[in-house]
């Protein structure tokens, strides 16, 4: 059994990804891993640091962007099959730029790839999500987040990035243009394992996480309506009150270790928000949702978006399949 680690990544260092953390948080477990790196501006320094690694398992692949014939995401989505499809590992571990996987994991993650290898209904694995916001302290807890994830999927060319790379589908003779398409479609059959993703997306200096935010826009819906969109907005992110979230207690992945010890931003954070620039998470609506779920239904999501299937596997008497 092989394991293939991939991402994609695009000015990721000048960006403030983790990118470096993110692959080396998983690259023991892997017998490869594959990088779709995008045209990066010349002032950033992505490849520079992916290649200071310095591990055999690393594999480059150069691509162009196209934002023009693959807007509202699906850039995303087209760079992670990209990178996908040059694995050749029987599982697949997908990682985002800003996501990391703890050590104490390891475990978990093997035993559910030798465990599940010779059953084929299950097509990925799912993993639970801390999403930290603001610093490396807090993080949220929110119906307008999701919980879980498909980060590990069968290395089988009828298994897709979705919509805007946050998942997967299987998408039988797919034209390789509409990555929202639902006809024809279905979730893959999942288990979920004891395993969790640390995602890192919301921790950044706040001008940079407002450069991130136009960048994002811009990917999506076009140079002009980022323009329209932030053109009254503060150059500093509002993170708001960072009192209103849980308190992390843990220890962060070893591989963050540098990462985080560069943290310098800690006195700009406890800004108010403005009205005009409250998070999801802080809206009325989904406060209410949160607290039903977290204090009734012991986090169970209502109506939450869930782009799988659990499955229930038999296992033969010998435990194997």
């Amino acid at each position: 059994m092989r394991i293939s680690g991939f991402t994609f990544a695009r000015n990721a260092s000048k960006l403030y990804y983790p990118v470096k953390a993110s692959i080396t948080s998983i690259l023991p477990l892997v017998d490869e891993f594959v990088v779709a790196l995008g045209d990066n501006d010349p002032d950033d320094s992505t490849e520079k640091e992916i290649l200071s690694i310095d591990s055999p398992k690393i594999k480059i692949i150069r691509t162009a962007w196209d934002l023009e014939h693959f807007p509202h995401g699906m850039e995303y989505a087209r760079q992670t099959d990209i990178a996908m499809r040059a694995c050749t590992g029987d599982w697949l571990f997908y990682i985002q730029s800003d996501e990391v996987l703890h050590e104490k994991y390891f475990p978990a993650v093997k035993d559910a790839c030798l465990k599940y290898f010779h059953e084929p209904s299950v097509e990925g694995l799912l993993f639970s999500y801390k999403h930290f916001w603001g610093d490396y302290n807090h993080y949220v807890v929110s119906h307008a987040w999701y919980p879980r994830e498909i980060r590990i999927v069968r290395n089988d060319p009828q298994i897709h990035s979705w919509r805007d790379a946050q998942s997967f589908r299987r998408i039988p003779d797919f034209d390789g243009v509409d990555y929202y398409q639902k006809k024809g479609t279905r979730k893959l059959s999942v288990v979920p394992i004891d395993a969790c993703i640390h995602h890192y997306g919301f921790v950044r200096p706040p001008a940079i996480m407002q450069r991130k935010n136009k960048n994002h826009h811009a990917n999506y819906r076009g140079l002009k309506a980022m323009i329209e969109r932030f053109k009254n907005r503060p150059e500093q992110f509002e993170y708001g009150d960072l009192n209103k979230l849980q308190v992390y207690t843990d220890e962060h992945p070893q591989a963050m270790k540098e990462w985080i010890a560069k943290m310098d931003w800690s006195e700009t954070l406890q800004l108010p928000c403005s009205k005009k620039a409250l998070h999801k998470h802080d809206l009325p609506k989904y406060r209410l949702l949160t607290f039903i779920e977290q204090r009734l239904l012991q986090g169970r999501q209502l109506f939450g978006f869930r782009n799988y299937k659990l499955t229930k596997p038999k296992i033969s008497p010998s435990g194997f399949f």
